[in-house]
């Protein structure tokens, strides 16, 4: 029941933070445990209900966790950072190897400071983030078309009715022709996240609000996910795809179901049956939530897809540790063959680790540019 893995950074602030300090046994036994409670957010989330994806706790209590284990993380990264330093000043110096507790304090203050911060960043409405996509021989009818892409929305207690109301104001002020949702709708289950759901059957836009399912869907009833937002107005596209037209031109919208589908006994991701009887010659921008699969989409004559799922790294530096598993690309524009990806940062994040610090959340509003080839 105790998750050591997450436990890992406290045990290690414990060890080389807490205990050096010039403190009475009992503050320091209090403040092990505390940090111990601290490390177990997951197994806590786990309890309230059922699954580690849906802390159902008020959000002040939500918010003061993530302020919590994010803090002990990065109190814990500059432990290591410090005590790295002073191995090498050890090994030049053959000196003592001494830490005065005023760096202590300052690691500790600042790790708080930092965390506080990146809540904050993780919590917000998150602005319009404007980006031009080139697209081969894009019909001129659909010169200057504007895409907004929501993508890892997390609803939850900690991305609330008021937080879901105010993105889809912003969302519906951004003046796109269409909306398109990359998946990770919600944490929780039909019943907990009936109320947070509600506001996206505000979603509008000239040509519609289109939709793919994320993974945190599937540990969620997925049927019955798609039913409900499917009731919101929101066309979902499962191994499907759209015809938007304009003046005998079309634009394809297609998409594809996640990767994790299959573990959860749903119908895996197929890019042929998402395009089978689109028009031919007919740009193609497919959701994926996941941007593994960029290089294949590519090959089969995409020519722009969006993904979320990485949330951007959240924090700048771990986008390194995310890369592998996501074939190089967490963050921002990637140029693929002749195919552009664009993996957002996130409406919202998993309320697990709510953290940002330099990758900031999005809404993104695309506009597609011809380019003649």
């Amino acid at each position: 029941m105790f998750h050591l893995f997450f436990a890992l950074p406290s045990l290690l602030v414990i060890a080389r933070w807490l205990l050096p300090l010039s403190l009475p046994v009992w503050i320091k036994l209090a403040g092990a445990i505390a940090l111990l409670v601290v490390s177990q957010y997951h197994l806590w989330s786990r309890f309230s209900s059922g699954s580690v994806f849906a802390p159902e706790f008020p959000r002040p209590v939500v918010l003061l966790f993530n302020w919590a284990f994010g803090a002990v993380l990065l109190l814990a990264v500059m432990q290591i950072a410090i005590d790295v330093a002073n191995l090498v000043e050890w090994s030049i110096r053959r000196g003592a190897w001494s830490m005065p507790e005023a760096v202590r304090y300052a690691a500790a203050a600042l790790a708080m400071l930092l965390a506080a911060i990146g809540v904050a960043n993780a919590a917000r409405v998150p602005p319009v983030t404007d980006v031009t996509v080139a697209i081969p021989n894009l019909p001129p009818q659909f010169e200057g078309y504007r895409l907004l892409q929501l993508t890892d929305l997390h609803l939850s207690r900690l991305f609330t009715v008021r937080w879901a109301q105010a993105v889809v104001e912003r969302a519906n002020a951004a003046g796109a022709d269409s909306i398109v949702v990359t998946g990770d709708f919600i944490d929780g289950s039909v019943q907990m996240r009936r109320d947070e759901v509600k506001p996206l059957a505000q979603l509008r836009a000239a040509d519609g609000v289109f939709a793919v399912p994320g993974n945190h869907e599937y540990f969620f009833d997925y049927p019955a996910w798609m039913r409900r937002i499917d009731e919101q107005g929101i066309r979902m596209l499962p191994n499907a795809h759209v015809a938007l037209r304009r003046d005998g031109a079309a634009l394809v919208i297609a998409g594809v179901t996640d990767l994790s589908a299959r573990g959860a006994g749903q119908q895996p991701p197929d890019l042929s049956a998402a395009l089978a009887g689109a028009p031919a010659g007919a740009p193609v921008v497919l959701l994926d939530h996941q941007p593994r699969n960029a290089r294949a989409a590519a090959a089969r004559g995409v020519a722009l897809q969006l993904s979320g799922h990485t949330h951007g790294g959240m924090i700048v530096g771990l986008a390194r540790l995310l890369e592998p598993a996501n074939a190089g690309f967490v963050s921002g524009k990637y140029q693929v063959g002749d195919m552009t990806l664009y993996v957002s940062n996130g409406t919202g994040l998993w309320p697990g680790f709510a953290l940002r610090l330099g990758r900031p959340s999005e809404m993104t509003r695309l506009t597609l540019r011809r380019t003649v080839g």
